[in-house]
């Protein structure tokens, strides 16, 4: 009996140390696995850096970018302004040579006559009408082209130098047969420089917003030569439009189209208007 409750007792310890062996064994694998995963989600330094690294070069490169944008940006801008003053400075000195060759013109044939104190230059002609005649002209010559970009009527009839070179030669033809052909009166010298002026326009334009421009540039210029005149600044002979021609309106709107088409070709040719291409 001693024996058997011995073997009995003996069987069970050896069965619960067993037991308790593996219940250990099986919570101790779980909390091992569990830790693992703690161990590997968990983000190390080495992946903080990483990702403070990604950061900081992206906010470089985004940095980098729109200094860029500026800098082309601004580079634009200062190349639009240099051929705007570049396009400027030749219809001054286009609008400069015009009233000096026009104006020789005009005196040789006696119509127009300057007091003595204001002739200044070897072609007879007051000193300040060349600058005027330039200014203007660059003026109109840089409005054109700005004109056609805001109204989306971009010029495109006859775009290359050797038209505008015949417009030139043809608004020099219209000022010569002013002060040359003789009609019997002047209400018809004014309808064939009046015709002449159209034919120009149209062979040469043919656009809407070179039209009302050139009949704006004629209305205005007249006024202010009206009051010119009127203040005896000089005069002309044989008045017969208040205090100056009737065919002068003419002689405006030929040349506000002229130089309209130099203003076009500079801009053509130098640098577009902001916003076109």
């Amino acid at each position: 009996m001693p024996r058997l409750d011995s073997h009995f007792w003996n069987c069970s310890c050896a069965s619960r140390g067993r037991n308790t062996t593996h219940l250990t064994a099986g919570a101790g694998g779980p909390a091992a696995k569990v830790g693992e995963m703690i161990g590997s989600s968990a983000p190390g330094p080495s992946l903080l850096v990483d990702h403070g690294g990604l950061t900081t070069d992206s906010s470089r490169r985004v940095g980098s970018t729109g200094t860029n944008g500026h800098s082309s940006s601004s580079r634009h801008t200062n190349s639009w302004h240099h051929h705007l003053v570049q396009r400027g400075l030749v219809l001054f000195l286009v609008g400069v040579v015009l009233a000096l060759v026009l104006n020789l013109l005009q005196i040789q044939r006696n119509v127009t006559l300057f007091p003595e104190e204001v002739i200044a230059t070897i072609f007879s002609s007051a000193w300040w009408v060349p600058p005027c005649c330039g200014t203007a002209a660059a003026v109109v010559g840089l409005l054109y082209p700005c004109i056609d970009s805001h109204l989306g009527e971009p010029h495109k009839f006859k775009r290359e130098w050797a038209s505008v070179m015949r417009c030139i030669a043809v608004f020099v033809g219209i000022n010569h047969a002013s002060a040359k052909l003789d009609f019997a009166n002047n209400v018809q010298l004014s309808l064939t420089l009046a015709a002449l002026s159209l034919g120009l326009w149209w062979t040469f334009d043919r656009s809407r917003s070179g039209l009302g421009l050139g009949i704006t540039i004629a209305f205005l210029a007249t006024l202010i030569t009206q009051f010119l005149v009127y203040n005896g600044v000089y005069q002309y002979t044989s008045p017969d439009f208040l205090y100056i021609r009737s065919w002068l309106p003419c002689i405006f709107f030929s040349g506000g189209v002229t130089v309209g088409n130099i203003g076009r070709q500079l801009a053509m040719v130098l640098g577009s208007v902001p916003g076109t291409t």
